[in-house]
């Protein structure tokens, strides 16, 4: 019987904007030696992260596939998307309507006892990361990725490690073979000597550390409303509920968070949404600093339907139903015809890129709620909708998210309270 061939994939796949211009890269490397045994990258339009991450893990299974049709395989998938690993290991349920097509795709390809799945940090996935980055810049020039410009495989040396790693085994022309002439087809595409890339959006920003040609990002600092007599009762409290005014200890959570921002002197412009809370904290700061303020609609807090002004004891006991599969579902909607999440995160969303497009290299203030606020830090991170449920956000409290002109997003700060004691 013939010895599996042992192989490792790494895909990535990424979107500048998410969702925005998206592509992916995959890449087949042989444990024995750490050699490229193909490559593959694709420009797929607009799309978010989560697409364009599953998309890369299909290119890389198929790659397999092609090369080794007759072979039985051993292959291990290493990707930085927890979600993706996470669900085709069976671990997290496929909720997102957009990912059970893809999932399903690539369980298909490789029989499902041939392919195991492994989180790497994002570091450690620098060949694939760079084939996703030249398929966006490709797509950024109207082009697709050409094979032959590839510099994703000078990385430097990786480290694999997998279970008593076997030679090929089976007769010459095989498998082995048929993996040697991709190898050097690859090898005789490519230029003798390649110049290093200097394009400052191949390499998404990591961390606070950015390019200086990619100049100042769009800074939004995200400020939650203060407290109204509802908050401290932790009452659903919306857009279609009856518009709180700040109480005295949101007043006075106001009045810290305008002389904090005076103090350090870095917001130029505000923005609010158009319920009564935020605009009466975003009115506090604008007068500490002398700016006027702009309302956006999109920062609006979620509708909540019937919710709205109920606790969620009271919300459990006559909604019981209906609340669990809100839990449960980003596309399920409270009782009532409130907003679900998803409709929440598409508004936040174009909220966000025309405010990011309108304060390049700029800081500006956005005074807003707690879903909208936790949806742009879901969104930064590529996090799942369920991480909303894992964020604590304070009244008053200051988030902090920087856009760079790549279209890469960096979280500064979460949750700062340090302006209220």
């Amino acid at each position: 019987m013939t010895a599996p061939r042992r192989l490792v994939v790494e895909a990535d796949g990424g979107s500048r904007g998410n969702p925005g211009p998206a592509g992916y890269g995959a890449c087949v490397i042989d444990p024995l030696d750490g050699g490229t045994l193909a490559e593959a990258a694709e420009y797929i339009g607009v799309a978010t992260n989560n697409v364009a991450e599953y998309k890369g893990l299909i290119a890389g299974l198929k790659a397999v596939k092609e090369l080794f049709p007759d072979t039985p395989v051993e292959v291990r998938v290493r990707m930085d998307s927890k979600l993706v690993v996470e669900q085709m290991s069976g671990r997290w349920k496929i909720k997102h309507p957009d990912m059970k097509p893809l999932a399903a795709e690539a369980a298909g390809i490789l029989p499902a006892s041939s392919v195991t799945y492994e989180w790497i940090p994002r570091a450690q996935n620098k060949h694939a990361d760079r084939l996703a980055n030249e398929a966006m810049d490709a797509g950024r020039r109207g082009e697709q990725w050409d094979p032959a410009a590839s510099t994703a495989d000078m990385e430097t040396t990786r480290t694999l490690v997998l279970p008593e790693p076997q030679p090929p085994s089976g007769p010459p022309g095989d498998a082995a073979a048929g993996a040697a002439k991709v190898r050097a087809a690859m090898a005789a595409a490519r230029p003798a000597t390649a110049a290093p890339r200097t394009d400052p959006a191949a390499a998404p920003q990591v961390g606070w550390g950015r390019a200086a040609d990619l100049g100042a990002p769009a800074t939004l600092v995200l400020l939650r409303h203060g407290e109204t007599a509802l908050t401290p009762e932790k009452r659903f409290s919306g857009s279609g509920g009856s518009d709180p005014e700040l109480s005295e200890t949101g007043r006075h959570q106001a009045a810290c968070a305008a002389e904090a921002f005076a103090a350090r002197g870095t917001v130029q412009d505000i923005v609010s949404s158009p319920l009564r809370r935020c605009r009466e904290t975003a009115q506090a700061v604008a007068d500490r600093l002398g700016l006027e303020v702009r309302i956006e609609e999109g920062l609006r807090e979620t509708d909540f339907g019937v919710w709205e002004g109920l606790t969620f004891a009271e919300v459990s006991e006559r909604h019981g139903a209906d609340l669990t599969t809100w839990l449960a579902s980003p596309d399920a909607a409270p009782t009532g015809g409130g907003e679900s999440f998803a409709e929440v995160a598409e508004r936040v969303s174009a909220a966000r890129d025309r405010l990011v497009a309108r304060y390049a290299g700029r800081t500006a203030l956005l005074v807003t709620h707690v879903t909208p606020i936790k949806t742009l830090v879901r969104l930064a991170l590529g996090a799942p909708p369920e991480s909303l449920f894992r964020m604590e956000l304070s009244p008053a409290s200051v988030s902090t998210v920087a856009y760079y002109a790549d279209g890469n997003p960096s979280l500064r700060l979460l949750n700062d309270t340090s302006h209220l004691r």
